[in-house]
């Protein structure tokens, strides 16, 4: 398993769009066959700072995803209104397999 791990820079004045955003991506995620853990907001601490986690059973799986989500209607439809909302300053991303304990 390959959990993706996305440290976003957001406009803090901007959180309602990029919550906006982030629920378009869960569904559009498990869809095209991710495990979708959750986007993490700013509650207490740095106001600009969001994550998001998902995995995949393998990183051929996600390359499959992207392939897939580049040309999904909806994945681009996402990834357009945060460019027009313009509530992502920046992100990273991190690729992790998970310790996974009996």
């Amino acid at each position: 398993m390959i959990t993706c791990h996305l440290r976003y820079i957001i406009d803090p004045y901007k959180l309602a769009e990029f919550e906006t955003y982030s629920r378009m991506w869960v569904p559009l995620v498990t869809r095209l066959g991710g495990t979708h853990h959750g986007y993490f907001l700013p509650y207490e601490g740095a106001n600009n700072i969001a994550y998001a986690l998902f995995s995949f059973p393998s990183l051929a799986a996600y390359e499959d995803y992207r392939n897939r989500m580049a040309k999904d209607t909806e994945c681009q439809a996402a990834y357009e209104y945060a460019d027009k909302t313009r509530c992502i300053l920046s992100f990273e991303r991190s690729f992790m397999r998970p310790l996974l304990t009996a």
